[in-house]
């Protein structure tokens, strides 16, 4: 009888151990990679403060275009192409400044969404390049003799416009993007320049550069912010996932 047992057994551990190592064997089959639609998206829009500015300030009219592309998790490619025209008046000149720029760069989302959520809290940076012009509309004549008002000059010989310049410019961005439907967003963005390259026009200053706003002499930083509203275009391809078991 014991004999009977011991081999029952022996033959039972045999068993177990047999179906033991067809299992593992069975678990380290190659997996089939199945392939699920990644969604991403192509966001574009305006900035709703410029067109907005320009109703209200008869000195001023500009538009910018914004954009950008999801190509990671977290990480978009952004850019922003735009127009101004300013004129501005100071203590000594009145001058007009009209161009185009455009801003490309990259923007990475800090936020941690909760299920049903996109919204964006971000920082990014942007290289940027205007080609603008000014135009010297009237000066105050320099006198040393003050026994009458100082004399203000529209034909004088600094008068007209001046070449078509360029400026470059760094931006540092923090800004945030929500979604108040499925497929618009409000966002707004606060901006630190930094001028890399800054052609000057002969005998006068680059006072204002589309874009990038006012420039002075002592100091090459400057800020901007933009309010805009954009739409989403969702498209989808395949990707492949991680492995899983058939």
């Amino acid at each position: 009888m014991n004999n009977r047992l011991t081999w029952l057994f022996i033959i039972s551990s045999l068993f177990l151990s047999w179906g033991t190592i067809a299992q593992e064997k069975e678990e380290v089959k190659p997996k089939k990679e199945r392939k699920e639609p990644i969604t991403y998206a192509l966001r574009a829009g305006i900035d709703l403060y410029k067109p907005i500015r320009s109703q209200f300030d008869k000195e001023y009219q500009g538009l910018e275009i914004v954009g950008d592309l999801k190509v990671g998790e977290r990480l978009y490619v952004a850019a922003e192409i735009g127009n101004e025209q300013r004129t501005i008046q100071s203590e000594q000149l009145n001058f007009s400044t009209s161009g185009s720029y455009i801003k490309i760069g990259i923007d990475y989302n800090m936020y941690n969404n909760w299920v049903g959520l996109n919204n964006d809290i971000f920082i990014g940076l942007r290289l940027a390049r205007s080609i603008h012009k000014h135009t010297l509309n009237d000066y105050l004549v320099y006198i040393t003799h003050h026994y009458w008002d100082t004399p203000t000059t529209s034909a004088g010989f600094a008068n007209g416009e001046r070449e078509t310049l360029s400026t470059g410019w760094i931006e540092v961005i923090f800004g945030t993007k929500i979604e108040i439907t499925s497929k618009f967003y409000l966002g707004l963005s606060l901006r630190v320049h930094r001028i890399l390259t800054d052609a000057q026009p002969v005998n006068f200053g680059n006072l204002y550069v589309p874009g990038f706003n006012a420039v002075t002499d002592q100091n090459k930083f400057g800020a901007s912010f933009n309010y805009t509203l954009t739409y989403s275009l969702p498209f989808r391809f395949r990707k492949a996932k991680a492995p899983e078991a058939p």
